[in-house]
């Protein structure tokens, strides 16, 4: 008697295979790492990273997230895939230079992987983290995103001649192709940059191109934990790791908490001295894996989060290159691609920001102290952002009539 394949069978009536969920990998992983290391390297830089040493934040990113979605994606046999802190290499563009500087910042990122380990083992920071109200959390990282934001028109000014056809490109692919309009962006940046180094008879320098890891002795200073670990890690939860987990949810998955935590925190905590920021759950990028469209079984899903994990493993080595080519790129171009990469990101925060009227009053205190960018006491404006709101939603409640007429949609008097 012939067997039954129990092997649930694909749109066309076919037995699922393996080329859809690897083909859906690497599609992860590609779309990932184009999205936004843009993104990355702006913050690694802002904050006081050399080129190579921010070239190597971004190899060890690609290589502690990817052989962290290996181990968590082949011991639990779930599309589990990681991403590094998009929304915290933001803050770093915003948060600018700290005491002790680069050494200082790195300190900073091993601390934002020690409170993520804590979060695995202590459910009571994990707690406090999801108490802080959503659209505070919102309007920080909303107020943390208009500087990058703005890039491409202040780019307009210094150079038009490789910004403008970026911008068109990435409108259009809006239109037609959003999935795929910031990896066009980048490409048209990248032709753009060709020319103009040619135009110039400027050179590469080759030998920057090989991939190397930069480390860096961290050097403790309590204004850069306060200015950059503090408002890191709650970025990266309320952001990142809590979203990551409901979008897995809704694809009927239930991501294993302590183990996740306790992978992205070690691995953010062994490549902060490389420098490496954060690594986290993936959320938006999540489900091109744990969706249907990564294979017709959800058994097989892992699979395609396996190939990302090994996919990224190939992408950090093109970090030296990636890095090289953005430092011959006329001013303004690299934080265009960047800017326009996190627009969504800024509506989507806005939203969630100005959604809940009893909670908009401090939203919107919270969003122009972040977007200002002051800094007291050496401190960063995120941090700032995140006292002044919780401090107004405190001292002014739903009912009072400042949140009244915020409600109403009136000026008060």
């Amino acid at each position: 008697m012939s067997q039954v394949s129990t092997t649930p069978p694909d749109v066309a009536g076919k037995p699922a295979g393996i080329a859809q969920p690897l083909g859906a990998g690497a599609i992860t992983a590609l779309v990932g790492f184009t999205s936004s290391f843009a993104v990355v390297l702006s913050g690694l830089r802002a904050v006081g990273a050399s080129p190579a040493q921010a070239a190597s934040g971004l190899l060890v990113l690609c290589f502690t997230q990817g052989i962290g979605i290996l181990l968590l994606s082949f011991r639990y046999r779930i599309p589990i895939t990681l991403a590094w802190s998009t929304p915290g290499a933001a803050l770093l563009a915003s948060t600018g230079l700290v005491a002790g500087g680069w050494p200082g910042a790195v300190a900073a990122f091993a601390i934002t992987g020690v409170l993520i380990v804590i979060t695995g083992l202590w459910q009571r920071l994990g707690s406090l983290v999801a108490a802080i109200p959503v659209p505070i959390a919102q309007a920080m990282l909303a107020g943390v995103l208009v500087p990058l934001c703005l890039a491409p028109v202040q780019a307009l000014r210094t150079s038009p001649a490789v910004v403008v056809p970026v911008i068109v490109v990435w409108l259009v692919l809006q239109r037609f192709a959003p999935k795929w309009a910031v990896l066009v962006a980048f490409a048209t940046a990248a032709v753009g940059t060709g020319i103009d180094i040619v135009v110039n008879n400027r050179h590469l320098e080759l030998s920057a191109m090989v991939p190397t890891v930069e480390w860096t002795a961290p050097q403790w200073h309590w204004q850069a934990i306060v200015g950059i670990a503090v408002p890191l890690y709650i970025v990266t939860m309320a952001s990142q790791n809590i979203p990551g987990v409901a979008v897995m949810r809704s694809f009927d998955f239930q991501v294993p908490w302590r183990p996740a935590m306790l992978v992205t925190g070690i691995g953010t905590v062994i490549g902060a001295a490389a420098g490496g920021h954060a690594i986290n759950l993936a959320a938006i990028s999540a489900a091109l894996a744990a969706a249907p469209t990564a294979s017709p079984d959800p058994k097989r899903r892992w699979i395609a989060a396996a190939t990302a994990g090994a996919a990224y493993l190939v992408l950090g080595l093109a970090s030296a290159a990636l890095v090289t080519l953005i430092a011959a790129a006329p001013a303004g171009t690299i934080e265009t691609v960047a800017g326009l990469a996190l627009l969504a990101a800024l509506a989507a925060a806005l939203t969630g920001a100005l959604s809940d009227p009893t909670h908009r009053m401090a939203a919107l205190v919270t969003f122009l102290v972040a977007a200002s960018g002051t800094t007291l006491f050496g401190i960063g404006g995120a941090f700032w952002a995140l006292v002044a709101g919780l401090v107004v939603r405190r001292f002014l409640p739903s009912d009072s009539p400042a949140a009244t007429s915020v409600r109403a949609g009136q000026p008060v008097e």
